[in-house]
């Protein structure tokens, strides 16, 4: 509680933001402290680098796969830009997982929230909705 009072004023965010560049020139910390802030910044709603949206993506190997989206972009395999997503697939536990690139056509974009989303993986899909209509994209 007292890192929070302190870190919500001007110079109380000077201090942790000089400590914590300090901090990151320990070898071990920088290690492991640098991934760790990556993913708690991932799973932060406010974030515009982390978990954008649910995605679901019909997998010829694993069948349908529900994931968040991480990014969308372009490759190009010498016949012009393909489209594809990036899609995070958590494991045995939400922060755990597996990046699984598909191509953008194979992607499916439910309305469910990112909220949404970490709630089916925490409980194995029991929070799933009984249907699920594709987001409508605003224009």
């Amino acid at each position: 509680m007292l890192v929070g009072t302190i870190a919500t004023n001007v110079i109380g965010r000077r201090v942790l933001h000089q400590g914590e560049k300090w901090l990151l020139n320990v070898p071990l910390f920088k290690t492991v402290y640098a991934p760790v802030k990556q993913l708690v910044a991932a799973f932060s709603p406010d974030s515009e680098s982390g978990l954008k949206k649910v995605v679901i993506v019909d997998d010829v190997r694993r069948g349908m796969v529900i994931g968040f989206l991480t990014r969308e972009f372009t490759i190009d395999r010498g016949a012009g830009p393909e489209a594809m997503v990036a899609v995070y697939v958590p494991t045995n536990h939400l922060y755990l997982g597996d990046v699984m690139v598909f191509p953008r056509a194979q992607a499916f974009f439910p309305d469910l929230s990112v909220e949404e989303g970490i709630r089916i993986f925490l409980t194995g899909g029991m929070a799933l909705p009984h249907a699920v209509r594709e987001l409508k994209v605003k224009s």
